[in-house]
């Protein structure tokens, strides 16, 4: 399983969560990623975390003033990007136009999606993975893979039925170790989560429960 932590604009130290994540990453032999602020991305790289962009734009060098090249969060130390968050839509042709901008400067790619039929519509985009992150139940209590399993399920027949090679993820209210195994045993091979790492008083403690059930 893969744990990809968004810190969203949360006002947290970005540097502390990533220094926690690969502590626990490299004590339990999880693999957990960190997507930083653009502003951030270096210094969270700095720790030696496996270190993505929150978001790349659908463009090449030149002039393109106030949106993000994939090039450069590449300089700045990311592996990957998300793109697509619920948080920040786009069309699907914009889709299609930031996972090549990525790929053009070697980020791994996770394309977000809303539900199943979205998610086989951006898996044949060719991303690396995609992650279904319902937007009702992002940011909330209740995990989507025990508050509404079958949009996991779904979702990954929906991506094995385009291209059984793209890795399905799920996000939206994972917050526990139990979250992530239930999400395991529904099929995804990752999850996405911000808050219950971002906004934990004690992140380090946040994550060693996300990955006990997995170490």
């Amino acid at each position: 399983m893969f744990v990809l932590v968004n810190l969203k604009t949360y006002p947290c130290d970005p540097v502390e969560v990533a220094e926690a994540a690969k502590d626990v990453s490299d004590a339990s032999g999880v693999r957990i990623g960190v997507a930083a602020q653009d502003a951030d991305i270096a210094r969270v790289a700095d720790t030696g975390v496996e270190t993505w962009a929150q978001h790349v734009d659908p463009i090449e060098y030149g002039s393109n003033t106030g949106h993000t090249l994939a090039e450069t969060v590449t300089d700045a130390g990311a592996e990957g990007t998300l793109i697509n968050h619920s948080e920040n839509r786009l069309k699907l042709a914009d889709i299609d136009g930031s996972v090549e901008a990525a790929e053009r400067a070697g980020l791994e790619t996770c394309v977000c999606a809303n539900n199943p039929a979205q998610i086989g519509a951006v898996t044949a985009l060719g991303p690396d993975s995609v992650a279904v992150e319902p937007p009702e139940l992002i940011g909330g209590d209740v995990s989507v893979a025990t508050g509404d399993p079958d949009i996991v399920t779904d979702a990954v027949e929906a991506a094995e039925a385009v291209d059984e090679d793209v890795e399905v993820y799920c996000g939206a209210g994972i917050s526990t170790g139990d979250d992530v195994e239930s999400a395991g045993e529904l099929g995804a091979t990752g999850v996405l989560l911000a808050s219950g790492v971002a906004k934990a008083d004690n992140p380090r403690a946040a994550l060693e429960d996300l990955v006990e059930p997995l170490a």
